[in-house]
């Protein structure tokens, strides 16, 4: 890596990296049954039964699940080290798949906004692999958080200086020290093949520009947050929120009276 790359990553980190862990450091709320459990929600499965959940493609800012040419795209901009993402992952991924992604009406894109050094090197993890084993990887790190997050925010000042500089040794730092190499490799990714995903930099620097490009285009506000047909949806960030908006993008349409 030239040194004109090196200071081009360590100025892009340096500008997404403060503060690191104190901002990690958030509360989920308490999770509930999820809508779609209420018999009487808007929007059901059809009796049409497809697989479009299990078509994955990574596209230039994440990972896009299902039919590429549905009626209607939601991008969910996402951290891996925000505890209301991953309540999200619990409450309402799995209800998407079954109630929109898998017949085709929807598409789900996957966007990593960059918050800080440990989200960086999660989401260089979780990119790491073929895109049909994306969503697996997402939610292995997504509904384990709480177990490595809290390792994370226990760890000596001292170790998460190291870990808040991005750079590929504290990427490398980070991943064995919170056992998530360990967790990859479990699911038959080589040790070397992590080590070497978690030491591009380049792959590093497009996450983070691709996060700005994300602020910048539509001004996300935090995590999560979601743009529906490309357009953010305001104070939307949680389950709750969003599933009436999609219940009414569902809404079956009432026919004119003849």
């Amino acid at each position: 890596m030239t040194r004109t790359f090196s200071a081009i990553l360590c100025f892009a980190m340096a500008a997404v990296f403060a503060p690191v862990l104190p901002a990690i450091a958030q509360n989920d709320e308490n999770v509930r049954d999820g809508p779609l459990s209420n018999p009487g929600s808007a929007f059901r499965g059809s009796d049409r039964r497809a697989s479009w959940h299990a078509e994955i493609e990574r596209t230039e800012r994440g990972h896009r699940i299902g039919n590429p040419d549905a009626d209607a795209s939601l991008i969910e901009f996402i951290s891996y080290t925000c505890s209301h993402c991953a309540s999200f992952a619990r409450e309402g991924e799995g209800a998407l798949d079954m109630v929109l992604l898998a017949p085709g009406h929807l598409n789900l894109e996957i966007r990593p906004v960059i918050r800080n050094a440990v989200d960086l090197t999660v989401s260089l993890l979780v990119q790491c692999g073929e895109p049909d084993g994306f969503k697996n990887r997402h939610r292995m790190y997504m509904l384990s958080q709480d177990q490595w997050l809290a390792k994370a925010q226990a760890a000596p000042r001292s170790q998460q200086a190291i870990w808040a500089r991005g750079d590929r040794a504290a990427r490398l730092s980070a991943a064995r020290s919170l056992d998530l190499d360990d967790m990859l490799a479990e699911r038959g990714t080589s040790i070397a093949e992590v080590n070497s995903c978690l030491s591009d930099d380049e792959a590093a620097l497009a996450l983070i520009e691709a996060g700005n490009a994300d602020r910048a285009e539509y001004a996300v506000p935090g995590t999560p947050s979601f743009a529906l047909d490309g357009e953010l949806l305001p104070d939307v960030h949680n389950w709750d929120a969003l599933h009436p908006v999609l219940s009414e993008r569902f809404r079956p349409k009432r026919e004119e009276p003849q």
